[in-house]
């Protein structure tokens, strides 16, 4: 599955509309540069390759960025699963699959 990206580097998404979303959503707040970021690509794609049905949004996020503060992201990558728009699980820069795992079930 395609991680949905923003087309351009105006917030895409709104806090509202991501709280409205139907169903599984993991949101995966960090950016392009970030080198742990990119290292944890691996992680993450194996984690979505076991759960087909996640829908996966990454948001770019940093200065000017407020989308990210609305949800307490200080560490990159911060990946917040949503059920129906509510949190049920978080983790922040995953290191390892069973970190990955565990901390989003």
């Amino acid at each position: 599955m395609t991680a949905e990206t923003p087309p351009s580097d105006e917030e895409p998404f709104s806090r509202a509309a991501l709280d409205a979303l139907p169903g599984r959503v993991l949101l995966e707040f960090g950016a392009g540069w970030c080198g742990i970021c990119r290292a944890a690509q691996p992680l993450i794609g194996d984690w979505l390759a076991q759960h087909g049905e996640v829908r996966h949004i990454r948001i770019e996020d940093g200065k000017g960025r407020r989308l990210g503060r609305t949800y307490a992201v200080k560490l990159w990558p911060t990946l917040i699963l949503l059920h129906e728009g509510r949190e049920i699980a978080r983790a922040v820069r995953p290191n390892d699959r069973d970190a990955l795992a565990s901390a989003l079930g």
